[in-house]
């Protein structure tokens, strides 16, 4: 009889937590150091208060992966409780969590062969919807097998874009140059970005925000294309308001199955910056 499989996945999908009890899932967070502070993400340092902070913080935060320690104890418990373990990480070109599951994993005395890692090649609800999507497998009985395979199907049909209110934390966070972030700045451009082959890539620039957020869905829309069921999770980093909106729009427009409503977790949120608003979507799973 094959063994039942438990997902881990990590904080930067930001997966509401109803959905996460609901799915068993567990839940490995990334950490925001800030000065002399170290907070782990979602759960010593919330989004509200993060975003609050950040608007008059004079030393930036940055960030770092999942703790090595951390990886290890989660798989050895799941392990202990007749698990096999599929973890579902952040890109591995946006972080070092995946690398820091390898080492996790090799430093466990016994049940290695239990565990598997696999690269969402993207984050946020992007990366929430392959970890959710194989949790509810694994519910119903799915192997581990199958859940890897699943894994690569779903990844293979979810897309991330969001738009940016300022360049200033890209450039802060070394993403962009200079002169780049005051052409922006100057021309209060607002600049449409993505997650493709698991690293950021710039798509656009679009003049208001109001166009962003509706060139957002636009763009989605024609991913898309007549693929179903569709599933649509907001991306939004303090304004729940205009992502709130542009759900509303997505639902007049598209036939969606699943709704959810996601915040970007502080990590993330370090790098984007307030006022970033856009979407991630599942289709045809």
């Amino acid at each position: 009889m094959s063994k039942k499989v438990a997902i881990v996945t990590d904080s930067t999908a930001y997966i509401p937590d109803a959905l996460v009890e609901e799915h068993n899932l567990t839940v490995l967070p990334l950490e925001v150091i800030w000065g002399e502070e170290t907070y782990k993400d979602g759960i010593d340092i919330l989004p509200q208060e993060f975003y609050t902070r950040l608007q008059t913080a004079k030393v930036m935060p940055s960030t770092s992966q999942v703790t090595i320690p951390g990886m290890q104890a989660a798989f050895e418990r799941l392990v202990a409780e007749d698990y096999d373990v599929l973890g579902v990480f952040l890109s591995n070109k946006l972080s070092g969590t995946i690398n820091s599951a390898v080492q996790g994993k090799a430093a466990m005395q016994s049940g290695q062969e239990h565990i598997h890692i696999f690269d969402s090649e993207t984050t946020a609800m992007a990366m929430g919807f392959q970890a959710l999507t194989v949790a509810r497998a694994a519910q119903d009985g799915a192997t581990i097998a199958d859940c890897l395979a699943l894994a690569e199907k779903v990844r293979d049909n979810t897309g991330l874009y969001f738009a940016v209110d300022t360049l200033e934390f890209l450039h802060r966070g070394g993403r962009i140059g200079g002169a780049k972030r005051l052409i922006g700045s100057a021309m209060k451009v607002k600049p449409i970005l993505s997650i493709q082959d698991g690293s950021v890539a710039s798509i656009e620039s679009v003049r208001t925000k109001r166009k962003a957020h509706a060139r957002v869905l636009d763009i989605i829309a024609e991913e898309i294309g007549d693929r179903g069921p569709i599933s649509i999770a907001t991306l939004q980093a303090n304004a729940l308001e205009d992502a709130s909106a542009l759900v509303a729009l997505a639902q007049e427009r598209l036939d969606i199955k699943e709704v959810v409503l996601s915040q970007v977790s502080p990590v993330i949120g370090t790098h984007v910056g307030p006022g970033t608003v856009g979407l991630a979507y599942m289709a045809g799973i």
